[in-house]
Parts: C-alpha cells; structure tokens; sequence
C-alpha cells in the first residue's frame, strides 16, 4: 500500500502524539489521611457494628479495599501518631506514652516525618485535627509547621470543651478563637477552603492530613446525629452512636468536594484509627466511652488485639481493588513508606523504618517487611503483657523482661482465647529471639531520642 507524503506525515504525527502519551509520565496522586481517635475495630458499620450508620465510610469500603488486619503502632495515642508520622516504632523516638501538656515531650526536630518529605517532593501539605506531638502551643516545642506542613490548623490534644464549638484550635501560630459546630465537620470545612482558595489541586498534588478529635472523650454530637438514633435510651450511648455519624458525615463532605472537583480518580486515601477503643467510665468524664473492640480481646491501653488492631481502609480508583476485603497484616507504620513509593521519592536510609511499602500488595505481590510487626507500651492496663510481635498468622505476647509468654494464632482464634505457647516451643523460642533483639535496639535508639526516659505522668484524663 502506498501512502502519500502528506498521509506519511499524518500518520507520523499521530504515531508521535501517541508514543508521547504513552511515554507520559502519570501524575502522582494526592494523598489523604484520614485518622480517628479512640475509635474501635467494631465501630463502623462495615466493620459490623449492629448500630452505629457511617454511610459515607461504607462507601468508601465498597468503593475500595478494607483491611480486617489493620493495625496502629501503639495502643495509645502519641505514640501511635508519631509511628505514622515517621514510619518509626514511636519507642525508638522516646515517645512511649500519651503527652500530657507542659511536660516537654515532643516530636523531636531530628525525626523526618512524612510531610517533610512530601513537601520536598513538590506536595502541598495541610494538617488540620489533633496533634498531640507536642506539650505547649505557645512556640516553645515544634507545631505542625516544623514536621512539615505549609497549613496546620489543631488542638494540642483534645478538642475543648468538647467536639462541639471547640475553643482551642490554633492556625498557623494564632488561636483561631470560638468555632462553631462539631470538630470533624470544622476539620474539612478548613480543608476544602485551603484547597478552594490557593488552588492546590489544580497545580500540584497535594497531602492532606486530617485528624478528626471523634470519637475521644468529651464526646458530643449534635441533635442531628442524634435523631440517627431514636430507640438508644441511654442518653450516653446515644452520643456515642451520634459522634460517629457525626464524623462519618464529615468523611461525606470531603468525599462529595474530590467528586465535584474532579480529583476522585487521582486520589489515594487511608482511613484508621490511632488505637482501640476507650473503656467506659475509667476516668472521670468517659461516661459516653462505649466504643466496640468487636470480637478482639482488651481495649484501648492493651497489648491484646483489641488496643491496637483498628479498621482499615485504602481507595485508589483504577489502582486498589474496589469492594476487596484483605486480611493482609498491615500497619499505620506502612503510611510513610506507601506515601514515598506514591510520590517516587525514596524514603530516609539513615535510620531504621519499621513499615512496608504497601503498593506492591495491590499488585498481587508480598510485602517485604524488615521484621515482623511488633508493639512495646510499657504501661498496658492488661497485665502482665507490654510486648507483642506478629508474624504472619502468630501473635507473641509477652512481659517486660521475657520471662512470660503466649503464643495465638490469630487467623484461628482472632479474641486470643487458645495459648498455643506449649504446642509450638521452637516457634516461641524463634519468635522470642526476635522479639529480644528488636528490644534491645529500640530501647538503645530511643534513650538517645533527647525525650525524658521516665514515665510519663498519668492523669485521670487527656490520653
């Protein structure tokens, strides 16, 4: 077939235009965090809650992956934020328990966390929520600015005086003064208009960083939320039910904005929880703690299941399976290294990272993990056991000096009911090794973290 020389010269052009496409690199993805506090592995309703309606993250379950073995790097809350943030066992940092205000415990500036790397990268970066990495908002210790984010709009701790009208965020250095409605619906409302008024998603992806205060104690929803629920009769519980609706609805109208802007497709989001759920009435003002650990074992401040395996769930349209349920061991640690492969960027190589890249899971390939999963909190409410270390399908749990220990097999018996310690001596007496070594270097890195080494003092309330 002959072709003329102008056909010829179409025909170039075209295959040109096509090969360049092809060639085109894809645009990373804008990445958002969405993390609750205190909430339980049994409080959604795709994680069969027989009650509480969350819509809107039931959506996003069926329009993405949920994870039934999701887990955060401590059953408490700093110590899991600062996991997430730096990809780093938060033990290796000396942040080993919640901080309580003026006592100066902080995200030391020497760490590299997630934001910092993005922004790097050519990302917009935007926290809003709890924070709760530092002692004192007044500029002493690092705010949310130093870790790296260009916006940051918090509350050191808890949203007060509860997660209705909260007086005590500050943005970007100054208090924002009285706010009004509930704390999660103020968290995206101050997203959206950052994302609204500088243009971000349109000139380059951005990370988004959104810490929601529900469903922590002092709980309050609105007569909204409320009416969600007219046969609750326990005026508590209700308020309960209602802040996780409340939150959900929150979720909802971050959703219904990536829709309406066209950034759905081009949007990587994880959804979790910082640790388990509360237990009701251990401090005075947790009268509305009823927060559900579903079939786990413990609660909040545990280093059973239930302190630290929360919900889980990724959507990336096109990239991550839509309506999957995996049972994959995954781990809020895995954000900064999945958040690096997501960028292009290679994560800190010098220092030890304790999560995986997740990415190569959506692929059908394993994760390669520099050790198995593992959690130390030294100040478990459920005695003796303040170690704990995950390999595949066994569970270790342990005492501060090794000496007690049990062993599970969580896919057989998710509430840890059958210590299977003397049917598998080799795999105790592996495990255990492993579990010592990891021990002994977190505990040398975390002594040189600049943190007091002592205890953190406990209050009755504010972790």
């Amino acid at each position: 077939m002959n072709f003329s020389r102008a056909a010829r010269l179409v025909l170039f052009t075209l295959w040109f235009a096509v090969s360049a496409l092809a060639a085109a690199p894809t645009p990373r993805p804008n990445i958002i965090l969405l993390l609750c506090d205190d909430l339980g592995y049994g409080d959604l309703s795709c994680f069969a809650h027989p009650d509480i309606r969350t819509p809107h993250l039931d959506q996003l379950a069926r329009e993405g992956t949920r994870f039934t073995d999701c887990y955060s790097a401590s059953p408490v809350c700093s110590p899991s934020r600062a996991g997430l943030m730096t990809g780093r066992t938060p033990n290796r940092l000396g942040i080993r328990d919640w901080i309580p205000p003026q006592s100066g415990i902080f995200l030391r500036p020497a760490e590299i966390t997630v934001a910092q790397l993005l922004k790097k990268a050519g990302y917009h970066t935007f926290h809003a929520g709890k924070w709760h990495l530092n002692s004192r908002t007044d500029g002493s210790e690092p705010t949310p600015g130093d870790a790296g984010f260009d916006h940051w709009f918090y509350t050191q701790n808890n949203a007060s005086p509860s997660h209705l009208n909260p007086r005590n965020f500050i943005r970007n250095g100054q208090p924002a003064g009285p706010l009004i409605g509930p704390s999660s619906h103020i968290v995206v409302a101050e997203a959206t208009r950052w994302l609204d008024a500088t243009k971000r998603a349109a000139d380059a992806p951005f990370f988004l960083n959104l810490w929601f205060h529900e469903t922590h104690e002092p709980v309050a929803a609105t007569e909204e939320f409320l009416a969600l629920y007219p046969d609750e009769k326990n005026p508590n519980r209700r308020h309960y039910l209602g802040a996780a609706s409340q939150m959900d609805a929150a979720v909802g109208q971050l959703l219904r904005y990536l829709d309406d802007h066209g950034l759905r497709d081009n949007t990587f989001i994880y959804f979790s929880s910082d640790n388990g759920p509360e237990t009701l009435k251990r401090y005075k003002g947790a009268e509305r703690s009823y927060g559900s650990p579903g079939p786990l074992r413990g609660m909040k401040l545990h280093v059973t299941e239930a302190g630290y395996r929360v919900p889980g769930i990724i959507r990336w349209p096109s990239h991550v399976a839509a309506g999957a349920t995996s049972a994959e061991p995954i781990c809020n640690l895995d954000f900064l290294p999945t958040a690096c492969a997501l960028a292009g960027i290679t994560p800190p190589i010098d220092r030890a990272l304790d999560g995986a890249n997740l990415l190569p899971l959506f692929a059908g390939q394993p994760l390669a993990r520099p050790h198995p999963l593992y959690w130390q909190y030294d100040f478990s409410i459920g005695k003796p056991w303040t170690l704990a270390l995950r390999d595949g399908p066994w569970k270790l749990l342990a005492d501060a000096t090794l000496a007690q220990v049990e062993l599970y097999n969580l896919v057989a018996d998710l509430g840890e009911t059958q210590n299977l310690a003397t049917k598998h001596p080799e795999r105790v007496r592996a495990m255990t090794a492993t579990l010592r070594k990891l021990c002994i270097e977190i505990a040398a890195e975390g002594a040189q973290s600049g943190n007091p080494t002592a205890r953190t003092p406990m209050t009755k309330k504010g972790n």
